[in-house]
C-alpha cells in the first residue's frame, strides 16, 4: 500500500518526456524555482516574445516590456521625483483594503476614480502623478491596479541598494473608490497607525519595514511653498540613512516654519520629518525594528521588499494572477560603506533611542552639512 501512494506520488509528479527514443522521468514543476537574486524564475522553457528582443516563461508577460520602456521615459531611469511620487501611490492604492471597512486594496481604484479618492486629504500630492500615468495607461492592455504596481516595482530598480520586488499581474478593474479613512496621515498615532496595518493583515515590524520607502522620499505639501523635500540626506539611494536621521534629535524646520499638522522638526538643513516617523522610532512597540534597520541596510532592503509585495498583493487572489517578476531587472548595489552614517556635528549622542539593545558604532561623514530638494521631473 505504502509502495502504491509512492508511485502515484512520482507519477504526480512526473511526466513522460521522449529524447532519442528512450523514456526518461522529468520532474516538472507548477511553482517557481529560486534564484540568485531572490527573485523567483518561473520554471520551463523560455519564450521569445513579439519584440524579438526580450524571453520570458509565460508569453503573457511580454505585453510588460513596452509599458516599462514608457515608465523609464517618465522616470528618465533615475531614482527622482516622479519615481518618487509613483512609489507613493502604490501605498496609497493598496492600504486602501479593510476586511472590516471595505475598498478593494491594490486594484488601481486611486487611478480608477481619482476624481473621488483626491478629494481625500491623505491623498493630497499624488495627484501630479497620477495625471502623468494616466497615458501611459491608456496606450496599454494592463489594469489600472497592475500598473500601478509594475511601476513602483520597475521605478525602485532605478535605486541604488533597492530590492527586487516580485511582479503578479491580472489585478482585475476596479469596482468602487475606496473608502476615505484608509489611508494613514502624518499626523495620525502610533495607535491609530498600528492598528490601520493591523487590520489590513501587517505587524508593527512590516509597518516599519514598509517605511523604508521613506528612504527615497521628498514632499511637496507637507511645508507650504517647499517643492521635492527629501526625508534623509540620500533620496537617490536606497540605504538606512533615513532610519537613522530620524532617530537624531530634530533642532529646525526646512523652511520658515510655516508648518502642517503631522511636521516636526528635523536634525539636518533641508530635510523634512513627519510626527509619525518619529513617534514610530520611539516607540516601545517599533523602536527596536527601526534601530534594526537603520544599522542593517541589507536586512532593511529584504524585508522592505517582502513587505512590499504583501502590499501589493492587498484585496487581490494571488493564484488568478501571472508571476511576471522575470520581468523586473535588477538595482545596482549600493557603492562603498552601505552602512548609515551621521552627517557633519552629529554623532550617537544627538540619538534620542528607546531600545535597550546597544547601538553599534557608525562612520561619520563631515561633508553632509544639508540636503538640496529633488529636482522636479520638469527641471531635472
Amino acid at each position: 500500500m505504502a509502495f502504491r501512494n509512492l508511485l502515484t506520488l512520482v507519477l504526480t509528479l512526473s511526466v513522460l518526456n521522449f529524447v532519442g527514443g528512450e523514456q526518461n522521468f522529468v520532474c516538472t514543476k507548477s511553482i517557481s524555482e529560486p534564484s540568485a537574486n531572490g527573485v523567483a524564475v518561473p520554471a520551463g522553457r523560455p519564450v521569445k516574445c513579439p519584440d524579438g528582443k526580450h524571453t520570458v516563461h509565460n508569453e503573457a508577460c511580454c505585453v510588460l516590456f513596452p509599458v516599462m520602456d514608457d515608465i523609464q521615459e517618465l522616470f528618465d531611469n533615475e531614482c527622482g521625483e516622479d519615481f518618487h511620487e509613483s512609489l507613493r501611490l502604490t501605498f496609497h492604492d493598496a492600504i486602501a483594503f479593510s476586511p472590516k471597512a471595505g475598498g478593494g486594496g491594490a486594484d488601481g481604484s486611486v487611478i480608477t476614480f481619482s476624481d473621488q479618492e483626491l478629494l481625500n486629504s491623505a491623498n493630497n500630492g499624488i495627484d501630479d502623478i497620477i495625471e502623468a500615468q494616466k497615458p501611459i495607461l491608456a496606450n496599454h492592455n494592463i489594469s489600472a491596479g497592475d500598473f500601478i504596481q509594475f511601476a513602483g516595482a520597475v521605478g525602485l530598480t532605478n535605486c541604488p541598494g533597492a530590492p527586487r520586488i516580485p511582479f503578479f499581474m491580472g489585478r482585475p478593474p476596479a469596482k468602487a473608490p475606496a473608502p476615505n479613512s484608509l489611508v494613514p496621515e502624518p499626523f495620525d498615532s502610533v495607535d491609530k497607525i498600528l492598528a490601520r496595518f493591523a487590520d489590513a493583515g501587517f505587524s508593527p515590524r512590516e509597518v516599519v519595514a514598509l517605511l523604508a520607502s521613506h528612504s527615497t522620499a521628498a514632499s511637496d505639501t507637507i511645508e507650504p511653498g517647499l517643492r521635492g523635500v527629501p526625508f534623509d540626506t540620500t533620496p537617490s539611494e536606497f540605504d538606512s540613512q533615513f532610519f537613522l536621521e530620524t532617530l537624531l534629535k530634530g533642532t529646525a524646520f526646512p523652511g520658515t516654519g510655516n508648518t502642517t499638522a503631522g511636521e516636526v522638526k528635523s536634525p539636518i538643513a533641508g530635510e523634512i520629518r513627519i510626527a509619525s516617523d518619529e513617534q514610530l522610532a520611539r516607540d516601545a512597540r517599533t523602536a527596536c525594528d527601526w534601530q534594526d534597520f537603520a544599522t542593517d541596510q541589507a536586512k532593511m532592503s529584504r524585508e522592505f521588499g517582502a513587505a512590499m509585495l504583501k502590499l501589493s498583493l492587498l484585496g487581490q487572489d494571488k493564484r488568478k494572477l501571472i508571476d511576471c517578476s522575470e520581468v523586473i531587472p535588477q538595482a545596482k548595489p549600493l557603492k562603498g560603506d552601505k552602512r548609515a552614517h551621521f552627517p557633519a556635528g552629529l554623532s550617537k549622542k544627538n540619538l534620542q533611542l528607546t531600545c535597550k539593545k546597544p547601538f553599534p558604532t557608525l562612520p561619520s561623514d563631515p561633508s553632509v552639512t544639508s540636503v538640496a530638494p529633488v529636482p522636479a521631473a520638469e527641471d531635472s
